[in-house]
């Protein structure tokens, strides 16, 4: 188990709702750790890819899952650099198929069990922000702060669209919204882990909210969580 010490903000939600850039400005307007959980996934896909690895082998897939050499590095303007077997592959995991073949993997509950474990020794002082999408369900589920992020789907696709664009990927909008749709039943509809609200997280549409909006709502949350703890420390 984690350190139940350490202060930790669970940011969940499907693609598209802005979890991972509200997870890098929290993080590093906090200073804590950051938990990029996708991008462990995406790791772990890349890795089988390479070694040519069937996704059915669950054998394998779980115990590549434990061998991983990852370590994740400073952020650079393309997010968190990933770094395996101490080759930084932060741009090749950020491919549409390298997302689709993690989602793929991530439903396979063997491999999230040997993950579990690496992913809460994140839990590190002076404390954790996690994007994800079972953060607050499964890795994390006495956070301090459980946050869901959600939005329609016109504008997720949209947003998705324009990231992949502004990282040079040329594909159609159709085809986004197609592949959104195909994880978001993949995501939801898994047996093990699937993607949904904790029933204690606080939920926010950012349909219509800018980047700095959800920002601030979820900082000032976050002061607010931190204030009770303070106080109750005091207290005591």
């Amino acid at each position: 188990m984690y350190n139940d010490a350490v202060p930790v903000v669970t940011i969940d939600g499907p693609s598209g709702t802005g979890k991972g850039t509200i997870c890098q400005l929290l993080a590093k307007h906090l200073q804590w750790n950051m938990l990029d959980s996708g991008a462990i996934y995406r790791v772990l896909a890349y890795a089988a890819r390479k070694k040519n690895i069937d996704f059915q082998d669950v054998q394998q897939l779980t115990a590549l899952a434990r061998a991983l050499n990852l370590r994740f590095g400073a952020s650079s303007e393309e997010g968190t650099r990933v770094i395996l077997d101490n080759e930084d592959i932060s741009s090749e995991i950020r491919s549409e198929q390298c997302g689709q073949d993690a989602s793929q993997i991530a439903a396979i509950q063997e491999v999230r069990q040997a993950l579990l474990e690496r992913q809460r020794n994140f839990a590190q002082a002076p404390g954790l922000v996690t994007d994800g999408r079972d953060m607050g369900t499964v890795v994390f589920p006495k956070a301090m702060l459980k946050v869901f992020l959600y939005a329609n789907e016109e504008e997720r696709a949209n947003r998705r669209y324009l990231q992949l664009k502004e990282k040079g990927i040329n594909v159609s909008l159709a085809h986004v919204v197609e592949e959104l749709a195909k994880r978001d039943v993949r995501d939801t509809g898994r047996s093990h882990a699937p993607l949904k609200p904790a029933e204690d997280a606080v939920q926010i549409d950012t349909t219509s909210l800018s980047i700095v909006q959800v920002f601030n709502i979820v900082l000032k949350l976050i002061n607010e969580r931190l204030e009770l703890i303070n106080e109750h420390l005091h207290n005591a």
